[in-house]
């Protein structure tokens, strides 16, 4: 099986490529709703995804953290798509925001085992995705029966965001912090705005914490790693 998803909480998935190599191995959350499911990130596209996922039927709002390969390469596949517009030109596969697909082309055994005999990255492409919608800032997304609000969290990548479901103590973090060595030297990253972002992460409170990569994080762990960031770079 090419895709695994675990049960993180009532209504609450993640499911990874564990064999994609691990630079590019990203989480993909799926969280069910009374009205809606929310799908945020969407791996990096070597199989079709949407069959894999644990969707309940409902209609499905896609939101991406942001807009490198590991969390776009399903993206295409979902009618409402929603991200940050400041990368905009990254999702729908235009010149302006780097995607890294050309890193993930040219990495060293990038997938092990491959999906299928004989595979290679000649036969993979990012598709584009370009936004059906805009989130920035304050905005909420309402799934009938939890309501996340929209986190912009620059550092990593200039138009990153994190979800936050305040009442049932979820945060989605994406690649804004997770449990694992913070890649703050990319193309489009910033350690000014990851400081910044750093500071404000160590003041959210919840419960749950799903990063982009690595494991789940309690409140008091991505406090750990927010503060340790800013001791090493601040």
């Amino acid at each position: 099986m090419w895709y695994v998803t675990r049960r993180l909480a009532p209504g609450v998935y993640a499911t990874l490529e564990p064999a994609v190599n691990s630079m590019f191995r990203a989480a993909m959350v799926t969280v069910i709703g009374r009205d809606r499911d929310l799908q945020f990130d969407f791996g990096c596209g070597v199989l079709p995804l949407r069959s894999a996922l644990p969707l309940s039927g409902k209609p499905v709002l896609a939101v991406a953290s942001h807009a490198h390969v590991d969390h776009i390469g399903g993206f295409h596949k979902f009618a409402e798509r929603l991200g940050h517009a400041s990368e905009a030109a990254g999702f729908a596969g235009q010149p302006g925001v780097e995607t890294f697909a050309e890193e993930f082309r040219t990495w060293p055994n990038v997938a092990d085992p491959l999906p299928a005999p004989g595979w290679t990255t000649a036969d993979w492409t990012l598709r584009p995705a370009p936004l059906t919608g805009t989130l920035a800032e304050g905005d909420s997304v309402d799934l009938g029966d939890r309501v996340f609000t929209v986190l912009h969290l620059p550092g990593h990548s200039p138009g990153g965001i994190g979800l936050l479901d305040e009442r049932n103590g979820l945060f989605l973090t994406g690649d804004a912090i997770y449990d694992d060595e913070i890649l703050d030297d990319l193309s489009g990253a910033s350690v000014t705005d990851y400081l910044v972002t750093m500071d404000r992460l160590r003041r959210i409170d919840c419960q749950l914490a799903i990063g982009g990569h690595g494991p789940e994080m309690t409140c008091a762990r991505m406090v750990e790693i927010a503060e340790d960031y800013l001791r090493r770079r601040g």
